[in-house]
């Protein structure tokens, strides 16, 4: 692969990455890869799925992120009972001017948290489908656009627990990645420990300040656009996906969307590393946690108990990389 000399001046924005993984930091030990995978989407203007037990921190995370961006955040629990308006919204019939108002839902705001997606039916699942995919909700014939900042975060617990469903293919889909949130490092975990216990070092969520404006951000991400990448690397990209569709492993394979996904995952993911070209290990890194929840795995194969992500990393180790 030929050597590429920056042409995109990345000094401001390396500058406030560093920023915002520092102010993380001081709330959240450890994590470093969920935390640079959820800055890949919000880059990327992607939306986010973390999957984790309780406790890992995937709700402080969200929280966290919505405030150093100075972005207007609302939180969603999902639970059996909830319905469709309950998140979008319904019309009213006001007295005083004798017609019907619509009041917003709460997924109405620019960082959307949803909390445990997937112990809600699939009726409610698919009120996201159109905000998610369009950036726009119609309800009773009108159409409502999202602001230029719009990103669902959502948590999951594994799908093996009781009272959880299955999330519709449709909306997995729609997001970027899943990212899988791990227990911390046994030196972390002792770290969480003694910030606990000696009340040293807390940052508390409240007294955060924001680090990044919403116009800054919306200029970073521009900045997305115009990041080099090869052809050869296109088709690596191409051979990623075309691999899963011809993997008997799988049942059902990466749509092209799933490509495009990688490619703006991979780009975003690039300018995170203070670079304004793509290499191959970008698209390596990233295509696990971009494919593995969009990939529906054979019968066999789910009852082997082998996972999404190992057959991922597989394919990828058997396509030739690009020089």
């Amino acid at each position: 692969m030929e050597e590429v000399t920056n042409r995109t001046d990345l000094t401001e924005f390396s500058a406030k990455v560093d920023e915002l993984k520092v102010k993380i930091g001081e709330v959240i030990i450890g994590q470093e890869e969920t935390i640079d995978l959820l800055l890949t989407a919000l880059l990327a203007d992607g939306h986010v799925l973390l999957e984790g037990v309780p406790g890992v921190a995937k709700t402080l995370l969200a929280k966290l992120t919505a405030k150093l961006i100075q972005a207007d955040f609302s939180r969603i629990q999902f639970t059996p009972d909830l319905m469709p308006s309950d998140i979008l919204g319904t019309s009213v019939f006001n007295l005083k001017k004798n017609e019907f108002e619509f009041v917003k839902g709460p997924v109405f705001s620019e960082m959307v948290l949803i909390d445990e997606i997937n112990r809600a039916p699939a009726k409610t699942q698919a009120a996201l489908f159109e905000v998610m995919e369009e950036r726009q909700v119609t309800v009773d014939g009108f159409t409502r656009k999202m602001n230029d900042v719009y990103m669902v975060i959502a948590t999951q617990n594994p799908v093996e627990q009781e009272g959880t469903y299955r999330l519709p293919e449709a909306q997995l889909d729609r997001f970027l990645m899943k990212v899988v949130v791990n227990y911390p490092h046994p030196e972390e975990e002792l770290l969480i420990l003694k910030r606990h216990n000696e009340k040293t070092h807390l940052t508390r969520l409240e007294d955060v300040r924001p680090i990044l404006s919403k116009e800054k951000l919306l200029t970073f991400r521009s900045l997305v656009n115009h990041i080099y990448i090869e052809d050869s690397l296109l088709k690596y990209i191409s051979d990623i996906i075309i691999a899963t569709r011809n993997n008997k492993a799988i049942y059902l394979g990466a749509s092209p969307r799933a490509g495009i996904a990688v490619l703006n995952a991979a780009k975003a993911y690039a300018v995170l590393q203070g670079r304004d070209f793509v290499i191959p290990d970008d698209i390596k890194y990233l295509a696990v946690p971009v494919l593995q929840h969009r990939l529906m795995l054979s019968a066999e194969t789910e009852m082997e108990g082998r996972s999404a992500a190992a057959i991922t990393k597989r394919i990828i180790e058997k396509i030739e990389v690009p020089k």
